[in-house]
């Protein structure tokens, strides 16, 4: 597996960024898996591939405190990001790791990997829901995926020092909740990880088994997906 720890200069060209590398490894004919790092600089929210945003979103705080709106890839509920909530994607290769086909499965190996990360820095979580992370009973990573023919896309946020308030006044109860969330508000539902960037850096690095640096990215692909989608209102907003 490659590293690739790399934030460009727009959220749009970081949200296309995940979807290119999943691809480019389809694209590449042969197994191929990478572990991207990145952090926006700048507050967010994101939705999900099929959320409607009038459901998910408060506009109204989001165009109060001019916070731009984006659509991943991948399914999911809305979220919010920013500095302090480090964005991890892996694509994952079918052939090496065929379990990944069932979805289930799919979530436990992801998530696994990222537990032992966090482990190993003696902050144990665990994995609750269909694809969250939780500390003391409180998420403190939220995970989606994306399916091709050869490989898939695994991405997800771990907060360590994000203003958590912020969720409850940019997002709305998500229409679909665990049942371990029990109606509890975002402000009593999500918590930080006492950790620094760089540890947790690191510990996932390892985590994940990484051989090295990745030698390039498809910028070019990239700069096209933020210009027919990740930067278009009419993609952000499409619902």
């Amino acid at each position: 597996m490659e590293l690739l720890d790399l934030t460009l200069a727009t959220a749009a060209e970081n949200l296309a960024l995940d979807e290119a590398l999943l691809d480019e490894a389809e694209a590449a004919r042969q197994p191929r898996e990478t572990l991207r790092l990145w952090e926006s600089p700048e507050l967010i929210v994101v939705v999900g591939r099929s959320s409607v945003v009038a459901a998910e979103v408060r506009l109204d705080a989001c165009r109060q405190r001019r916070i731009p709106i984006f659509r991943r890839a991948s399914g999911g509920a809305a979220i919010v990001a920013g500095p302090g909530c480090l964005m991890y994607a892996v694509i994952l290769n079918y052939e090496s790791r065929p379990d990944l086909r069932m979805l289930d499965r799919a979530h436990r190996l992801a998530l696994g990997k990222v537990q032992s990360a966090l482990d190993a820095l003696g902050l144990p979580v665990e994995q609750l829901g269909t694809s969250d992370l939780a500390r003391r009973g409180k998420k403190l990573s939220g995970n989606s995926l994306r399916c091709k023919r050869d490989h898939l896309l695994y991405h997800g946020t771990i907060l360590y020092d994000f203003p958590l308030e912020l969720a409850g006044e940019l997002l709305l109860p998500p229409p679909r909740q665990p049942d371990y969330r029990a109606g509890r508000d975002h402000a009593d539902f999500i918590t930080n990880l006492p950790v620094a960037a760089a540890e947790l850096r690191a510990s996932l690095i390892r985590a994940w088994e990484v051989s090295g640096p990745a030698a390039d990215w498809p910028s070019e692909l990239v700069h096209r997906l933020a210009a027919q989608r990740y930067a278009r209102p009419e993609w952000n907003m499409q619902r």
